[in-house]
């Protein structure tokens, strides 16, 4: 296995996700996710094909089923050497 890339920046959002119910009611959360990505890549300036959602943010939106996703979400965002993100949900 390889090393783990150093953590150069790590930043805490509150992410809307409000724009995801205008999509159709059972591509909710599917939504959800593709807006957290698109955030953490234009927040941390990176490729959005680079950012990788722990499973821990991936259950707290898929939680309420895919028709109902929670509104807003709070998330640490780290931005490693090798170019990669990684959101977790905020502790």
């Amino acid at each position: 296995m390889s090393e783990e890339a150093k953590v150069v920046a790590t930043r805490e959002y509150r992410i809307s996700l409000r724009k995801a119910y205008w999509a159709a009611r059972t591509r909710r959360a599917k939504r959800a996710i593709g807006i957290i990505k698109e955030f953490a890549a234009r927040h941390m300036k990176t490729d959005v094909k680079k950012v990788k959602i722990d499973p821990a943010v991936n259950v707290f939106v898929w939680s309420r089923s895919r028709e109902r996703p929670p509104r807003y979400i709070d998330v640490v965002v780290e931005k490693r050497e090798d170019g990669t993100v990684l959101v977790k949900l905020k502790q």
